[in-house]
């Protein structure tokens, strides 16, 4: 039965006329050539010894390698709060443990930048060792992190009645989304240390942590108004029926369901930020992007563009769709578009 559903529906879309069977008989060819040469590529003409030889600065960086016990902890760290978040989200695991998940991701925060950085106990390790994907993900996460509450405050004070907390969440939303992403990099880079004391000085990674903090928040302000402003009347009178003043009505009642009804919009706008950290290697920081270009200029893997840049692609590609898949697993778990 199903074979002929199968044939039914190739004769209908695929030959139901002369012209139709010449196009898809075109299109399989071609199809077929591309997938070969690609194929043949990978594992005939591709020199993947660029990619072995360099693995560990790809992932990262100059870390030392005495150290790397670290990283592996810190590893170990996450993943097993990862295994812990998706048993409590698929129900494996008892839903009382909804409130010790925040406060074990919020104190593993910390923990882990700790043991990255060192510092208080452990041998310090300077930023400018911080390379490759391990500089990717940190610059990401806490981006991110601060990002996120700074994105919620703007938004609702865009829809303040104070004119001036209103009109600053205005002023500063339209200015940054009015500018480029590597404009603020390199105001954050140049700019930001002449606003500061000559004592104290920021270090280059969190100069670039503070521009991606900076232009995210101002995108991520409004992905939260549009949540806000689908928030029927009718919670806020049933919120004040219940007496309960703008900051716990605004906390308790209207905010979990505006963020609930824009997570795919901030879930994309996080991947975004993601792979906006490429852009830190223009400003002298050698994340994944800018790691794979010290690679590229050494003499031996000269011209090794497409294996590196893959390579790069494939890690990219990894993490934005873990974020995507991370984000149906909610959306399918909150009932979001079923209720």
């Amino acid at each position: 039965m199903a074979n002929q559903n199968i044939r039914k529906w190739v004769r209908k879309n695929l030959f139901n006329s002369w012209y139709n069977s010449l196009l898809t008989v075109v299109c399989i060819w071609l199809l077929i050539s591309v997938i070969t040469n690609i194929i043949n590529w990978i594992f005939n003409q591709a020199q993947w010894s660029v990619i072995q030889a360099n693995l560990s600065l790809f992932l990262v960086g100059r870390y030392p390698v005495e150290l790397y016990w670290r990283l592996w902890l810190v590893l170990a760290i996450i993943l097993s709060l990862s295994l812990v978040s998706w048993a409590i989200f698929t129900q494996r695991l008892s839903s009382r443990f909804n409130t010790f998940l925040p406060i074990a991701w919020a104190l593993s925060f910390p923990v882990v930048l700790w043991l990255i950085g060192g510092g208080v106990g452990l041998q310090p390790v300077d930023t400018n060792l911080w390379n490759g994907l391990l500089l990717t993900l940190v610059t990401a996460v806490i981006s991110i992190v601060l990002s996120f509450p700074l994105g919620v405050l703007l938004a609702l004070g865009r829809q303040s009645k104070l004119f001036v907390i209103k009109n600053f969440s205005i002023l500063y939303i339209e200015i940054v989304r009015g500018l480029p992403l590597i404009g603020i990099l390199f105001l954050a880079q140049v700019m930001l240390p002449l606003f500061l004391p000559i004592e104290f000085r920021l270090d280059r990674v969190l100069r670039g942590i503070a521009g991606l903090t900076l232009f995210s928040a101002a995108y991520l302000a409004e992905n939260v108004r549009g949540g806000l402003q689908s928030i029927p009347q009718g919670q806020y009178e049933a919120a004040k029926a219940l007496a309960l003043n703008t900051p716990l009505m605004m906390l308790l009642i209207i905010l979990p369901q505006a963020l609930r009804a824009v997570i795919p919009a901030l879930v994309g706008q996080f991947i975004g930020l993601f792979k906006d950290t490429s852009l830190l290697s223009i400003v002298g920081l050698l994340e994944l992007t800018g790691i794979s270009r010290s690679i590229l200029a050494q003499p031996q893997f000269l011209n090794r563009y497409a294996e590196v840049y893959l390579f790069v692609g494939l890690l990219y590609w990894v993490f934005c769709y873990a974020m995507s898949l991370a984000s149906r697993r909610l959306e399918k778990q909150l009932g979001i578009g079923k209720r």
